[in-house]
């Protein structure tokens, strides 16, 4: 199997703003978002995730999640969370060493019958330089359309840096090497 990813929208935070939005999924294929080098302006809350309908943020309790927290200098950890307002990532802090960077796989967003799935991959440095991973899961268990995420801090910090891309991912398959020889 082989494809392509094709950028549908991208946004760079060069000066403090309490969120972020990215938008433009039209499509029933697998989406992926990237957010790289994202910053904080102070060392508390989380950096955090909630879709976008039509354009606009969803802040019902209807975002579940589970994943393994792994960090460097200490235990990994598994969380689980139901019924929430927003699927949760690590702390980041507030130097260009403290910094976050993320891979989002978004599936069904586009149906207006099905659940939203995302997974994702996270690598950050804290305020104390730690590093972390986190890998996971989440569904927001609302059957309607979903076109984007929206990113915030549970704190009410902003994000001072950042690069946010949306990518539509097309794959096919190469049916010659299924051919017998």
């Amino acid at each position: 199997m082989a494809g392509q990813l094709v950028q549908v929208a991208t946004t760079t935070i060069t000066s403090a703003t309490a969120t972020v939005s990215i938008t433009g999924i039209d499509s029933d294929d697998v989406y992926m978002v990237t957010a790289n080098n994202v910053v904080q302006s102070s060392n508390s809350g989380t950096f955090d995730i909630r879709v976008t309908k039509g354009g606009s943020n969803d802040s019902t309790s209807n975002y579940d999640s589970a994943n393994k927290l792994l960090i460097a200098d200490t235990s990994f950890s598994n969380s689980t969370e139901l019924n929430q307002n927003r699927w949760d990532t690590n702390t980041i802090g507030t130097t260009s060493v403290s910094n976050g960077n993320f891979i989002f796989y978004l599936y069904n967003f586009n149906s207006s019958s099905e659940y939203s799935f995302i997974t994702f991959e996270e690598s950050t440095f804290n305020f104390n330089s730690d590093h972390f991973g986190l890998t996971g899961g989440g569904v927001h268990t609302v059957a309607s359309a979903s076109d984007g995420l929206y990113f915030f801090n549970d704190a009410s910090n902003q994000i001072e840096a950042g690069t946010f891309t949306l990518y539509r991912c097309i794959w096919w398959v190469n049916l010659d090497i299924y051919q017998k020889v």
